[in-house]
């Protein structure tokens, strides 16, 4: 066995527990939840038991492994639980206080030729596992095209090229009752975070999108453009968001989707083959301008899918962007790419 890895393995906990102590001192962590509501007024302080659980994927073990059956820590896993169930705990808040934060850290170091952006990503949480878990259902894997049982964490994140820091979250069931595999049976007041948080979660993914975004940005976070994939990339959705920020998306090929072009109301298919394309192997075949919804002017873009013989379209509403900075340029990193950027 190489012994350099005996010694990173003998080192790592202790190293990662003490760059962790440097983290929550450093951004003032406690004070932060404290101003979101995450109090206790006995027992273990707030911050040892959520450092305990902060610590947990960077050892690589799970909360059951990490906590539940960790006889070493100084308080029980029922003290654990209490934390997390906490009603009244704003962590949508948190989140949000720390990845600010971060930003003006991260931001002070980033290229100002970069364009700042933010990210919607929508990721399955899987619990395939679970049988009584509260608003248990049944989800739809876009990346692997099935349902599986558990949640839909939907996340705004900013990107920098490097890391990408999660600035708001959605933990979503089904909206669809007959997909919910468990129903939330607890008595809440309506006014706790917790009876919210239950709420929102039975609601569409998208009714969300712009709360979050103007949560985003009147919090003092700059971003120029929002780039998401197609199943966000919707006429009526692309028109709401627009009013706070430019969009950037792929688009859905759907009979069913129709935009204004010259003063026709024609799908993306019809669209495209009344345009001229350009001639050889050009990796952008054409480009226009079509309005949403009688009210937003966008410019989709048709690029080349060499994999599948076929194009692609971009949406963009800021339609003075270049077609080079709108299409995928995997090999340019600094250019904008909804693509490769939402599977960050």
């Amino acid at each position: 066995m190489d012994h350099s890895s005996i010694v990173s393995q003998s080192q790592d906990p202790v190293h990662v527990q003490n760059k962790i102590d440097d983290f929550f001192g450093r951004f003032k962590i406690a004070t932060l939840m404290h101003r979101c509501g995450v109090r206790k007024h006995h027992g273990h302080s707030v911050r040892s038991l959520t450092k305990a659980i902060f610590t947990l994927p960077f050892v690589g073990k799970n909360f059951f492994r990490g906590i539940v059956l960790n006889n070493e820590l100084p308080f029980g896993k029922d003290a654990a639980y209490e934390l997390l169930k906490g009603q009244t705990y704003n962590w949508r808040r948190l989140l949000l206080s720390l990845g600010l934060r971060l930003f003006g850290v991260f931001n002070r170091l980033t290229n100002d030729e970069r364009e700042s952006v933010l990210i919607i990503d929508d990721s399955p949480y899987d619990r395939s596992r679970s049988k009584w878990v509260e608003l248990l259902a049944r989800v739809w894997d876009h990346s692997t095209g099935r349902f599986l049982k558990g949640f839909r964490m939907l996340t705004i994140c900013w990107p920098d090229g490097t890391s990408c820091l999660p600035m708001d979250f959605a933990l979503l069931s089904s909206s669809d009752a007959e997909k919910r595999l468990c129903d939330s049976q607890k008595a809440l007041d309506k006014r706790c975070c917790a009876y919210q948080r239950r709420k929102e979660a039975t609601e569409k993914a998208t009714s969300h999108l712009e709360t979050m975004v103007k949560r985003i940005l009147s919090a003092g976070v700059s971003a120029k453009y929002l780039l998401m994939d197609s199943w966000f990339t919707m006429p009526a959705t692309v028109t709401t968001l627009a009013e706070h920020i430019k969009i950037i998306g792929m688009v859905k090929k759907s009979p069913k989707i129709h935009y204004t072009f010259n003063g026709q109301s024609l799908n993306l298919m019809a669209i495209y083959r009344r345009l001229k394309k350009r001639r050889g192997r050009a990796k952008i075949l054409a480009s226009t301008r079509v309005m949403l919804n009688d009210s937003v002017a966008a410019k989709p873009v048709f690029v080349r899918d060499k994999r599948k013989k076929d194009w692609l379209a971009l949406l963009s509403t800021d339609t003075k962007l270049a077609d080079e900075d709108i299409k995928p340029a995997t090999k340019h990193p600094n250019r904008i790419s909804p693509k490769t950027a939402c599977s960050l």
